[in-house]
């Protein structure tokens, strides 16, 4: 294992750990005495994915990972949650025992996981992935993802801005000396949040 940090091509194993999928090994460079870190892990027969134009390409995990994380992009999700939706994937695919699998299988495999995960996400990688051509489409999704029952995403731990019932009376008010209502609730609800 070459140094990462000098090029040297021996190291020495300080420390080799089990994780998911193989195994974590610290080393220490004999030359320079950098440490680093390497992860060994089994190559599993080639995996290759059917495109929509009826191409194939060798199934690549970062590039689902790349797929995810955009979808993913400045929501309030850990990244360790979709690196895990990422490898669970990669998994199923791996364990349904096949050599080629339909690009399409992954996307809805991605898109269930998603509809757990996040809606804004899932909408987001629904946009693309379903390539919708109109807004009815979109809107479609939509409704479908509010119409599941008992399906709560992870990220709606993010609290609101301004409680329920202060919602409500704000819905209830005449439009003429709203603002103003509005801007109590606001300041409101920004002093309880610096508390």
């Amino acid at each position: 294992m070459d140094c990462p940090y000098c090029g040297y091509s021996d190291s020495k194993v300080i420390d080799s750990r089990d994780v998911n999928d193989g195994i974590r090994r610290r080393r220490q460079c004999l030359k320079c005495d950098s440490r680093f870190t390497t992860y060994e892990r089994l190559q599993p027969t080639s995996l290759f994915v059917i495109k929509k134009d009826d191409g194939r390409e060798e199934f690549d995990k970062n590039k689902l990972l790349g797929g995810i994380r955009k979808a993913c992009e400045k929501r309030p999700l850990p990244a360790s949650t979709v690196d895990k939706l990422a490898d669970d994937i990669e998994a199923e695919l791996y364990n349904l025992g096949k050599t080629e699998i339909s690009s399409t299988i992954i996307g809805d495999m991605v898109m269930d996981g998603l509809k757990n995960l996040d809606h804004v996400a899932y909408i987001r990688f629904a946009s693309v992935y379903r390539d919708f051509t109109d807004i009815t489409a979109l809107k479609q999704a939509v409704d479908t993802l509010l119409s599941s029952p008992g399906e709560t995403p992870l990220s709606t731990s993010q609290l609101p801005l301004l409680p329920d019932e202060e919602v409500t009376a704000l819905d209830k008010n005449p439009r003429r000396g709203q603002k103003k209502e509005r801007v109590k609730l606001i300041n409101r609800a920004e002093t309880r949040s610096r508390k």
